[in-house]
């Protein structure tokens, strides 16, 4: 992924103080992978390098570094820093192809990205890491067994829409509010509610963050505002409205702590496996478009972020909170301001489809960002946009 601001910027992840078809939910990132992609069934390190040491003199004595790890669109990766933001060591690791039933296991394939990504620190770091936070990417929902944690249902990916439960979602929210939309959260557990003999007695709605982090905590139920606006938690009152708590669903809801508290010690056997200390904490983790922009260090209210990965997501701090789910716009809580902005289902995967690296990089140097381009294309991988408009029904236009 690359931030963009208006200033330098610091491309680390600060942490913070589909097996089964379901409803109508349409997908735009469900098909299985290619046949000529599934050697790729173990994940390859990719970037992997300690750039400092403890052995060297790059740490000081006493000194503790913290873990950030990054679960976007199309891979994972992790950065160690210390205190003053200085990257320690950093990999980067593609999410391997694991299939059931003939389509992608996302499950199993984040949880083997995962532990691959705590293999990959260096051996000589892990016992200086002081704490772990993870993001992941925003609305992407599982809904788990409350008692063991795994999953009752494949996961819904973040960009996926689920236009059955849109109807139900604007009977009770207020009107244009940022559940809204097809692809939020609420919209995705309220399709798999409806969906007849599903266990509903047993079952938590978990992000994808908060998920991965359980993995490392083990304290189910745990999530972040950040994580659960998408599934109508209000972030100014820091608490979920009435409205939504007295739907029959709301019993499936987690509980909701501010982005980088402490949830609680690693579980020993992951401490024990991977050479952590006693001491190290688990804190509540956040989106992937938040963490580009806490790394691209925009403090001030005005500054803008934009994150260009296999897709798009926009930022910009505010004083001022804006919701509009005709727009896909939203805002997060950010301290005492609000991130506004929104995520497109355009990006790079999209451009990856007709080009190559090599042309994509040759064609880049031509371009003059100064001047608007006269060709009125609006490249998306599948029929379907959340931002700067919401509606699942936009065609792609790659041709002229």
């Amino acid at each position: 992924m690359i931030a963009l601001a208006h200033h330098p910027t610091f491309s680390v992840l600060f942490p913070f103080s589909q097996s089964q078809p379901h409803g109508h939910c349409s997908s735009r990132k469900l098909l299985a992978p290619r046949k000529d992609q599934l050697y790729k069934s173990v994940s390859k390190p990719r970037v992997i390098m300690a750039l400092a040491s403890n052995e060297e003199g790059g740490i000081r004595v006493g000194e503790r570094l913290y873990l950030g790890m990054d679960f976007g669109t199309s891979g994972a990766r992790y950065a160690l820093i210390d205190k003053q933001g200085t990257i320690h060591s950093e990999g980067k690791r593609e999410y391997p192809v694991l299939m059931s039933d003939e389509k992608m296991d996302w499950v199993r394939s984040w949880r083997a990205a995962l532990f691959s990504l705590l293999e990959d620190i260096p051996i000589h770091l892990r016992p200086l890491v002081a704490s772990i936070s993870i993001d992941g990417t925003s609305a992407t929902t599982l809904i788990v067994d409350s008692n063991t944690g795994e999953p009752l249902w494949r996961p819904f990916l973040y960009n996926e829409s689920c236009p059955d439960a849109l109807p139900t979602v604007k009977s009770v929210a207020p009107a244009n509010h940022t559940v809204c939309s097809g692809s939020s959260t609420l919209c995705k557990l309220v399709s798999w509610w409806n969906i007849e003999g599903s266990n509903k007695k047993s079952a938590l709605l978990l992000h994808q963050a908060d998920w991965l982090l359980w993995l490392l905590h083990g304290k189910l139920g745990v999530s972040d505002y950040n994580n659960a606006l998408k599934v109508g938690y209000d972030p100014a009152s820091d608490s979920y409205p009435s409205w939504l708590r007295s739907q029959p669903y709301s019993q499936l809801l987690p509980s909701v702590i501010a982005p980088g508290t402490s949830i609680g010690n690693l579980k020993e056997e992951i401490r024990t496996q991977f050479g952590f200390q006693e001491d190290c904490i688990v804190c509540a983790g956040t989106t992937d478009s938040i963490a580009a922009f806490l790394a691209a260090r925009a403090a001030q209210p005005g500054k803008a972020v934009t994150s260009l990965g296999s897709t798009l997501a926009i930022k910009l701090l505010s004083t001022t909170r804006i919701d509009d789910a005709r727009f896909g716009v939203y805002s997060h809580r950010l301290d005492d301001k609000w991130l506004v902005g929104g995520a497109s289902n355009t990006g790079g995967a999209v451009l990856k489809q007709f080009f190559t690296d090599e042309q994509l990089q040759k064609l880049s140097e031509q371009i003059n960002p100064m001047e608007a381009s006269p060709l009125d294309y609006y490249p998306l991988k599948a029929v379907g946009e959340r931002f700067p408009v919401a509606d699942p029904n936009l065609v792609p236009r790659v041709s002229y």
